[in-house]
């Protein structure tokens, strides 16, 4: 059974960014958006549960689910959405509680677990990024970093064009990772999917915070600059060499909680 409801698997760390992230002044989610999870094991998730809010999220908001039956409905390619929604409902417990249905973006959480053990992925629907991946300007404009700082927080990100969430998101997202981590050897640290928000992976609840707040830094840095003439990125040149820099990967795992 690839789902089930066990809120006893749910961390007081996971709990805490989901509420943290939620923070209506950070402008990240509202209402039931964006969803959090946590690597149990090389082959299990917990992750927040669909229609739930980050805010008010409790153990039970949350659904255990394994990692590989979800990563062969993507590859499946006589998979559809009615698959998915069975292979995401958790059964009642044994009191006859009703189903739950983890979020129906668990196949992004499960993609970023192919490539690499990485305990918190956070996705959220940020106002100031998502005004950027809805614009002319969403695949070219976080191709280059603007400042050093994000370059240590965000690294190298991945641009995902919109697909329809779900099934259609998953199999284009898995693709675009897989491509990302054959050129450089990660999986990133920020994913910007067009016209819909950001996912932040890191082995830290803190570096996922991080993750999250600096693109959205980054994202206002990147409209103030449209605003008064244009973005003047930094070349893949002139940030490449901070990968090689035993500081650098200090920095990038104290602050974003990955390796540089």
């Amino acid at each position: 059974m690839p789902a089930r409801h066990a809120p006893e698997l749910v961390s007081a760390e996971l709990l805490d960014l989901t509420h943290r992230l939620a923070l209506p002044e950070r402008d990240l989610v509202i209402l039931a958006e964006g969803n959090t999870s946590e690597q149990l094991s090389p082959e299990a998730i917990v992750v927040k549960a669909s229609g739930s809010s980050m805010q008010h999220a409790t153990a039970e908001d949350f659904v255990a689910i394994e990692i590989d039956p979800l990563l062969e409905l993507v590859r499946d390619p006589a998979a559809d959405q009615a698959a998915l929604t069975a292979a995401l409902t958790a059964p009642g417990g044994d009191g006859g509680g009703a189903p739950r249905r983890a979020s129906i973006e668990t196949l992004v959480h499960a993609a970023v677990r192919a490539f690499a053990p990485v305990r918190f992925v956070a996705h959220t629907h940020p106002t100031a990024v998502v005004s950027l991946l809805a614009s002319v300007h969403a695949e070219e404009s976080f191709a280059e970093a603007v400042y050093s700082d994000e370059v240590v927080v965000l690294g190298r990100s991945l641009f995902v064009p919109y697909a329809q969430p779900g099934i259609d998101l998953a199999r284009i997202f898995l693709e675009r990772l897989e491509r990302h981590v054959a050129d450089h050897g990660e999986v990133p640290s920020l994913i910007l999917l067009g016209n819909h928000g950001i996912v932040a992976n890191s082995a830290t609840a803190d570096g996922a915070e991080a993750i999250s707040l600096m693109a959205v830094k980054s994202a206002r840095v990147r409209i103030a600059a449209l605003q008064i003439g244009g973005i003047a990125g930094l070349s893949a040149a002139a940030t490449a060499h901070y990968f090689e820099r035993e500081d650098f990967r200090e920095r990038r795992a104290a602050l974003a909680g990955m390796e540089g």
